[in-house]
């Protein structure tokens, strides 16, 4: 990063991730009271900031309309009892919307304008399905600066399939088969619950409490995600077993300067190091990730061998084939979401940014022996986005 303050990682939380649609654990919880969920869950957590010296509020959301709209950031902090003075804003960027909030945040407490800010996402992907009224120029057509079905994400997806041959379906669903079991074995040792903010429900049968991720299928297997559908194509190689599924969720984190954590005795779970986003072509939006890690990695000074965590966005294991594919990194490299990701936990478009940040600073923590790890993630409309994070826990030894 261009200035020499450094930005740290504070803190992060999420509610527990919901099926989208009737079924959904969510379905009459509104978007925004997910957001509210969320925020209360972190400053509960962080009891030692002043509420007053937050100076920005960050909420991402793909459809910004309903309870998704009306200036997230402003209308979560108030509804969330931050004081007044505090403000706050809005922002999409598909699926890097929480990544993106907190970039931009960063960046001002990088300049020394911000010393501390709330960053985070939320979809209601039940409420509001993913380009729902979206009334897209029609020129992005008939200037043929797009191919028609650009906007559809799983055919963007089986052309990356096309374009590299050797990323098969059976590789695909072996990846999608390990995330679901990656992840229902954090959840037994008990890796990813403590970043779960519980949050209450209505449904048929009266109010209940989510408390954990909803649409995780650790039964999984391969003859059973062979059997599946290629509903974006026939006889085509992206399923809804290889795919992440349509999910509602919140995420909210806690960025700062150091000097500023220091100053009010919050703690510092990365520090980050640089970040970069990128584009591609619509068509093939998966590869975004690949051009703004080179990007990020460049800005930081560092090699891709340099990085011994990797948190990507399983948008669709094909995307994140690709993406090891083109660093040269196994299929099964432990480095790469060791704790499962986006197919099982699902994938609630703007908050996905920040729910890779949990999870890799998590794993900083039990893993001293890392000293750098990668949350990187495609965006629609063919872009990409890495953030390149420090472990303050590396003590410079190797694991055996």
């Amino acid at each position: 990063m261009a200035s020499s303050r450094k930005v740290v990682f504070v803190d992060g939380v999420r509610t527990p991730f919901g099926r989208a649609g009737e079924k959904g654990m969510y379905w009459q919880t509104r978007a925004d009271d997910l957001a509210v969920k969320a925020t209360q869950g972190l400053l509960q957590r962080n009891p030692e900031l002043p509420l007053e010296e937050i100076d920005d509020v960050g909420i991402a959301a793909t459809t910004q309309q309903g309870d998704q709209g009306l200036t997230l950031g402003r209308t979560v902090g108030v509804l969330a009892g931050l004081p007044l003075s505090v403000p706050g804003f809005a922002l999409d960027r598909m699926c890097a919307g929480a990544m993106t909030t907190t970039a931009l945040l960063s960046g001002s407490i990088a300049s020394g304008m911000y010393n501390v800010a709330l960053a985070g996402g939320v979809e209601h992907m039940g409420r509001h399905p993913m380009g729902f009224d979206a009334d897209p120029n029609p020129r992005f057509v008939a200037e043929k600066l797009v191919a028609p079905d650009a906007l559809n994400m799983g055919i963007t997806a089986e052309r990356l399939h096309d374009r590299f041959p050797h990323l098969t379906k059976q590789r695909a669903d072996q990846f999608a088969m390990a995330s679901q079991q990656k992840v229902q074995a954090a959840y037994d040792r008990g890796d990813i619950q403590p970043d779960l903010v519980p949050v209450a429900i209505r449904t048929a049968n009266g109010w209940g409490l989510a408390t954990e991720d909803e649409g995780r299928r650790p039964e999984t297997t391969l003859e059973g995600l062979a059997g599946l559908k290629t509903p974006f194509r026939p006889h085509g190689r992206v399923t809804a077993g290889n795919a992440s599924p349509l999910t509602d969720g919140a995420t909210m984190a806690l960025i700062a300067g150091s000097d500023t954590a220091k100053q009010f005795g919050l703690g510092t779970k990365m520090i980050l190091r640089s970040w970069a986003f990128a584009g591609v072509q619509p068509e093939v939006m998966g590869l975004g990730p690949v051009p703004a890690t080179e990007k990020a990695l460049k800005l930081a000074g560092l090699d891709i061998t340099d990085i011994g965590l990797f948190e990507l966005n399983e948008a669709f294991a094909i995307q994140v084939l690709s993406f090891t594919d083109h660093f040269g990194i196994d299929d099964d490299d432990p480095r790469v979401n060791p704790w499962g990701g986006a197919i099982a936990l699902g994938h609630p478009l703007a908050s996905s940014g920040v729910r890779l940040m949990i999870q890799l600073a998590r794993q900083f923590e039990q893993r001293p022996d890392v000293q750098f790890g990668v949350t990187a993630m495609c965006v629609g409309l063919g872009q990409g986005g890495s953030m390149i994070w420090e472990n303050p826990h590396f003590d410079g030894k190797k694991r055996k």
